[in-house]
């Protein structure tokens, strides 16, 4: 039974990294059999791995047996950032409220000189200070309900982020964005946190939606 379920842990974060990296394109159909003889497991925690997935919303089981990989629309990246606004907004305020203005002082530091970070390490750089706001904030908050929730939706980002395409000037304003959120944290100041992740995430969106509808506009589609 342990076997099993590491087998089941393993094929999901195998699945997982492929989604997040856009190594499955959406509209893929995920077979079983061949995700099966790929990752080298029987058909037990792959389906386990799977159902996994599938209550994440990272992949679609709602059109049959077979599994498909959902796309990134306008609609789903919307429908996410509704959601982000619910849960990000309370977390910057309860941050405010508990976190440590030592961390998040030190993270708008950081922030502050991301045009340095991101020319000696590129997106990757930026993006890992990226994870450990995330982290101070979970920190922060304290709350194991909300900050599951916050993870479920940072995956979706993290696709939406991929299959949009990461612009750099857009990366420099999210870093200003994250740095304004980090002093008000700091300061302890609930409204002001608030108000800047607000305007962040819809910064974020417009950015995300501009990127579909252009790609949608290349390939003669919608977004």
């Amino acid at each position: 039974m342990v076997g099993a379920v590491r087998a089941s842990d393993r094929v999901y974060d195998a699945i997982r990294e492929d989604l997040l990296a856009d190594r499955l394109a959406p509209g893929t159909a995920l077979s079983e059999v061949e995700l099966a003889e790929r990752l080298g497991v029987s058909r037990t925690p792959l389906r386990a791995a799977l159902s996994k997935l599938a209550l994440e919303g990272l992949i679609d089981t709602s059109r049959g047996r077979t599994a498909v990989v959902p796309d990134v629309s306008a609609t789903s990246v919307s429908e996410l950032f509704e959601l982000r606004e619910a849960l990000e907004v309370q977390a910057a305020r309860l941050s405010a409220r508990r976190g440590s203005p030592a961390v998040f002082t030190a993270l708008a530091d950081e922030l502050e000189d991301a045009a340095r970070l991101l020319h000696a390490g590129g997106q990757d750089a930026y993006y890992e200070v990226v994870a450990r706001f995330d982290e101070a904030i979970d920190a922060a908050v304290g709350n194991r309900s909300l900050c599951a929730a916050l993870d479920t939706a940072r995956l979706h980002l993290a696709r939406a982020r991929r299959v949009a395409a990461d612009d750099p000037e857009r990366l420099l304003q999210a870093a200003v964005e994250h740095a304004v959120i980090c002093r008000a944290i700091a300061a302890g100041d609930e409204a002001l946190a608030a108000a800047a992740t607000l305007v962040h995430l819809r910064a974020s969106l417009s950015t995300i939606l501009a990127t579909l509808r252009a790609r949608a506009d290349r390939n003669g589609g919608t977004a």
